[in-house]
Parts: C-alpha cells; sequence; structure tokens
C-alpha cells in the first residue's frame, strides 16, 4: 500500500507561480512510477505530467509543456510539479497518483495508477 499527500496549493494571479509536493509513504519510493493529474469543475479528470519509476522519463500534456516541471526527489520521497506562468485555465483540484512498476516510461492514463492522494486545490485569477 502506498499512501500520498499532497501540499500546496493556493491562490495565485496569472503568471504566477506554485509548487505542488506529494508525500509517498509505505513503499519503496524508488519502484513506484508518479503521476500528477486534475480536475476542473465540471471537467473530467486529465493528465498533466508524470515522471517514470526511475526518474529518467518524464511526459506533459501539451497544455502545460513548456509551464510545468515534474520532478522528484528519491531522499525525501517526494514528487514536485513546479508550476510557472499559470493561467486561470489552469484552475483545478490536482491530484497526485502513484504505482508500483518496473515498465520503462511514464504512466499517462489514469486507470493505470492504484494509489491516489487527495488532493490539493488550485485557483488562478485573472
Amino acid at each position: 500500500q502506498v499512501q500520498l499527500v499532497e501540499s500546496g496549493g493556493g491562490l495565485v494571479q496569472a503568471g504566477g507561480s506554485l509548487r505542488l509536493s506529494c508525500a509517498a509513504s509505505g513503499r519503496t519510493f524508488s519502484t513506484i512510477a508518479m503521476g500528477w493529474f486534475r480536475q476542473a469543475p465540471g471537467k473530467e479528470r486529465e493528465f498533466v505530467a508524470g515522471i517514470s519509476w526511475s526518474g529518467g522519463s518524464t511526459y506533459y500534456a501539451p497544455s502545460v509543456k513548456g509551464r510545468f516541471t515534474i520532478n522528484r526527489d528519491i531522499s525525501k520521497n517526494t514528487v514536485y510539479l513546479q508550476m510557472n506562468s499559470l493561467k486561470p485555465e489552469d484552475t483545478a483540484v490536482y491530484y497526485c497518483a502513484g504505482q508500483e512498476t518496473r515498465r520503462v516510461g511514464v504512466l499517462i492514463s489514469e486507470y493505470e495508477y492504484d494509489y491516489w492522494g487527495q488532493g490539493t486545490q488550485v485557483i488562478v485569477s485573472s
């Protein structure tokens, strides 16, 4: 079992930055592929960014590529999502997801993840 706890959400003006954190516990973090998803009101949950279990591969949704960066700190069992140049359309609840795997590459489907955090709200004002 893996427990995931997100933090770092909040209210920010358009053009601003936020860094989300997701702390993992319960399993060896180095064998867990991690991802960030988001869900805006009235919309389905969508993939934002992912990082492979090794940390060697990352992948981003086209809507955030070049603005968001995902990385992981093995020593802290934590994955981060640095969000820059935020736009009002980035407003959503952001979820951290994890999956134990040795698969090469990034998991981009929510159905590939077994473990989820409780979510953290991000609001970008115009």
